[in-house]
């Protein structure tokens, strides 16, 4: 968790507030507070600003790297994976969900990676469970080709 402090001068100063609208755009806010500062013969609204930031090297650490499956898969499981993601696509469509929703492609490069791909082997990969083989697994299965859905 970080915290930023912004003083906006009433009357209000456009600068500063906009500023403050840029940063609570900019990253995950956790929580704001405020308060009417009476400085003698200034007033300011002092807000505290808790918050998470998305930019890299943050107290998170670094977002993760894309993943580049053409160099990490040897050329026969990338084409299973290849076809796999077009595939994913297609479901997605008809179901007007995004694509991750049906499977990553962490997901997809270890489907690539079965001996054989049915609802049982999908069961094993860390991330998919019952609802989602229930739901898109079967179908996988039978477009490419696995009619075993045991």
């Amino acid at each position: 968790m970080q915290f930023k402090i912004f003083n906006i001068a009433i009357p209000e100063s456009e600068p500063d507030t906009e500023e403050m609208n840029r940063f609570l755009r900019g990253n995950r806010i956790v929580a704001v507070e405020k308060q009417l500062i009476n400085a003698g013969n200034v007033n300011y609204w002092s807000f505290c600003v808790q918050y998470v930031s998305d930019q890299p090297n943050s107290i998170q650490g670094d977002r993760k790297e894309k993943i580049d499956y053409k160099n990490v898969l040897d050329a026969s499981t990338f084409e299973i994976f290849s076809k796999l993601r077009v595939l994913r696509k297609q479901i997605a469509e008809s179901d007007a969900v995004p694509a991750y929703a049906v499977y990553t492609d962490a997901e997809l490069a270890e489907i690539a990676r079965l001996e054989t791909i049915t609802p049982k082997t999908l069961l094993t990969i860390n991330g998919i469970g019952d609802k989602r083989v229930e739901k898109y697994g079967k179908i996988l299965c039978e477009m490419i080709g696995n009619k075993e859905n045991k």
